[in-house]
């Protein structure tokens, strides 16, 4: 359990040149830790970001039964194959914390093992939806108990588990990922279709070709398709985790809302899933920069370096498919509130699932700073922003306990603004960023832990 500590600000960050060397991505980390569990040998992880959400997931790992070292300059875990866990007693119990990632890609794993699992997380992830799970790993022949919308609960596991056809409506690459896992210990092959529309995240299924499974992929006009065969075995392997393009996005749009200033990050993710948000940040009239664009050989991901400079932003209607960048959303609100004009933003249903209502907080952030902000009922978010935030009388005070992205937010739009703000609970952004404060400073940004 990380100390608890809340953040004041009360100064705007003045203009800086910097290159900065973001952590390392969260859902590649604790995807690298599952499937190195499920290999023969030892595997070894490089740049695993060591956020309370990855050492969630490796505890939980541990609880099963899997050997984990760390090492001088790298995680060494040592798996026994597909379905090896060690199930010590008739009910294991399993806490991912705050980590959904965690607890749902788990569960995939789980779902093929006959045996009784309790899976449960902190009050923010025991909110969070879990039906989405239940419902295509039921179809694999995994149980329930009790049948409910969120954690806790208990799985079943199956020892006939069953291919699947499985179409993804809801544009989560939590899903087809635990679909993905579950598909290694079932006999067959089972088929992901995803909707171009609501396409995903796509490290699941870039991890299972890059350790060598049976795997392939079909594009039509409406859809992308996996094709994954059950496997016999995996084998370990060596894996550097790529820098974190979420964690990098905070700093790209401080650096675009500061005028004269220039930010590098080197060895970010650049796959297409994952930068939709610089594609949104570029028709603001965002100043950015990719280079040095190259396909890691030790990750199978797309990586480059991302520059940034100050620049005058503009409104902005975004109608496409969000999902690619979901997590980035609550910042790209901040940029569209501090511009001179209305900006729209459709298709946000899922922000009201994350640790939050991630759609009512950012009302709340607006209001304090005299922003209007107006929700619709299929969730889409209209900003009435100002080209100038007057400061005077104006402060900010957020209480949003478990949610990193509101509170990262939060914290840029303070610091581009120069609005007192206080926010508590900022050990939230432990779970994903825990180098925030550190690199803020180096910018030469003012933060004050209390």
């Amino acid at each position: 359990m990380s100390k608890k500590f809340s953040v004041s600000l009360n100064k705007k960050i003045e203009k800086f040149n910097k290159k900065i060397k973001v952590p390392g991505d969260k859902s590649c980390s604790i995807r690298a830790l599952l499937l190195a569990s499920q290999c023969i040998g030892e595997s070894k992880i490089f740049n695993l970001l060591e956020s309370i959400d990855v050492l969630d997931c490796l505890k939980a790992l541990r609880t099963l039964g899997v050997k984990i070292v760390k090492r001088k300059n790298h995680y060494s875990v040592y798996g026994n194959g597909l379905n090896s866990f060690k199930i010590k007693r008739k009910l294991t119990r399993l806490y991912c914390g705050n980590s959904l990632t965690t607890g749902r890609l788990l569960a995939g794993l789980l779902s093929t093992i006959p045996s009784k699992f309790y899976i449960h997380g902190d009050a923010s992830a025991n909110r969070r939806d879990f039906m989405r799970v239940i419902e295509p790993l039921e179809k694999v022949g995994a149980q329930f108990f009790p049948r409910k919308k969120t954690l806790p609960l208990t799985i079943e596991g199956t020892s006939l588990p069953l291919a699947q056809k499985h179409v993804e409506t809801l544009g989560s690459s939590q899903v087809k990922g635990l679909i993905l896992l579950s598909a290694l210990s079932t006999p067959g092959i089972t088929t992901v279709e995803e909707l171009k529309e609501k396409s995903s995240r796509t490290h699941t299924e870039i991890f299972l070709k890059k350790i060598g499974c049976d795997i392939k992929f079909k594009k039509t006009k409406k859809s992308n398709l996996i094709y994954l065969r059950g496997q016999k075995n995996l084998y370990s392997f060596n894996y550097s985790v790529k820098n974190d393009p979420s964690s990098a996005a905070y700093l790209i749009c401080l650096s675009l809302l500061t005028p004269g200033s220039k930010l590098t990050l080197p060895g970010v993710i650049c796959n297409d899933t994952r930068i939709g948000f610089i594609k949104v940040l570029k028709k603001m009239n965002g100043r950015i920069k990719i280079k040095d664009l190259k396909r890691d050989s030790s990750s199978g991901e797309l990586v480059g370096t991302i520059i940034a400079y100050g620049s005058k932003l503009k409104p902005i209607t975004v109608s496409e498919n969000v999902a690619k960048f979901i997590d980035e959303l609550p910042i790209l609100f901040i940029c569209a509130a501090l511009q001179n004009g209305i900006s729209k933003f459709y298709h946000c249903h899922e922000l009201i699932h994350k640790e939050t209502n991630r759609l009512l907080e950012i009302k709340k952030i607006l209001i304090q700073i005299g922003v209007k902000c107006k929700i619709t009922k299929n969730s889409i978010i209209t900003i009435y922003g100002k080209g100038k935030i007057e400061t005077r009388n104006k402060s900010i005070f957020i209480n949003t306990p478990g949610d990193h992205r509101i509170n990262l937010a939060t914290a840029i739009l303070s610091l581009a603004t120069g609005i007192k703000t206080k926010i508590k609970r900022f050990d939230a952004i432990l779970t994903s960023f825990p180098g925030f404060i550190p690199i803020i400073k180096s910018l030469g940004g003012k933060i004050v832990t209390n």
